[in-house]
């Protein structure tokens, strides 16, 4: 798999997601396949028996990136940026829609990385309720082996409360059941003014919530009452946010840039694949063209 360079790479960034947990157990509690034993051997460069899979499996869940991607504090960048240090210090509650591929989870991602207390969700629709809290407390190091759901639950709200200004980020909430939506509420309900929660989708989750309360459904006035019945929304991505971002990450021909920028359609996904694939085919270009010599 990876080269003694980028084994080392990974054994940083683990270390640096290890500091974000109260203990090196918490922290392997958050990794799915990954013992407290094996984080050790990778800090401590014990890696004699360290399979490749585990390499991949440690690189993927800590999200570390071996090409290197610079981050750019595009126009929305900043502003969800705020948005989550708002909700992360005085403990607010905030519904942000914005457009998909305009760096809603990039963002989110960034900034659970680099604070404390700080839980990221990637919601997905085949979740239940007891998928949902599975989730929630690995997100938080927790064990929870033979719990019920309601004890999950329980779980969750006393070790939020006893943490510091915790923070709960639900990206793509538009995907949740209605049934796991509503532990919304009830999150909200017992942790009020403790703990800051951010749901955060495509305006899909707004237009559901509009129309739940249209139709009179259990639990969307609910929901749109404690999300201050208003959602934030992001500015579409620019040619000016595009073109730092190829800048930063190595696209400076004028004509690249205006192909990429021409080519994305405002999402940051396309142009993240466009300026790999650019780099991708000079490296091909020069290895040929060095093999021709």
């Amino acid at each position: 798999m990876s080269t003694k360079v980028q084994k080392q790479e990974i054994q940083q960034a683990l270390k640096t997601y290890v500091n974000r947990f109260a203990s090196q157990n918490a922290a392997a509690n958050s990794l799915k396949g990954v013992s407290s034993a094996t984080i050790s051997q990778v800090l401590n460069s014990n890696w004699e028996y360290i399979k490749d899979t585990m390499w991949r499996n440690i690189a993927a869940q800590i999200d570390y990136n071996p090409n290197h991607w610079e981050a750019v504090e595009t126009v929305n960048y900043k502003k969800l940026t705020k948005l989550f240090r708002d909700a992360h210090l005085d403990s607010l509650v905030f519904g942000i829609t914005g457009n998909a591929g305009c760096g809603k989870s990039f963002a989110a991602r960034q900034y659970c990385a680099n604070h404390k207390n700080a839980y990221l969700l990637q919601c997905n629709e085949y979740w239940n309720r007891k998928y949902f809290l599975s989730e929630l407390l690995t997100a938080m190091g927790r064990d929870f082996s033979g719990l019920t759901v309601a004890e999950m639950m329980s779980e969750a709200v006393k070790h939020l409360k006893m943490k510091d200004a915790p923070m709960i980020i639900m990206d793509e909430a538009d995907k949740l059941t209605d049934q796991v939506l509503y532990f919304f509420i009830t999150l909200y309900n017992q942790l009020e003014d403790h703990c800051g929660i951010v749901l955060m989708a495509t305006n899909h989750l707004k237009k559901r919530i509009d129309r739940g309360i249209r139709l009179n459904k259990r639990g969307y006035r609910e929901i749109y009452s404690r999300l201050g019945r208003k959602f934030i929304e992001l500015k579409e991505v620019s040619s000016t946010d595009i073109s730092q971002i190829c800048t930063a990450n190595g696209i400076m021909v004028r004509s690249e840039l205006k192909n990429i920028i021409e080519d994305s359609e405002g999402d940051l996904r396309r142009v993240k694949r466009k300026i790999y694939a650019n780099k991708k085919k000079k490296t091909t270009k020069n290895t040929e063209e060095h093999e021709k010599e």
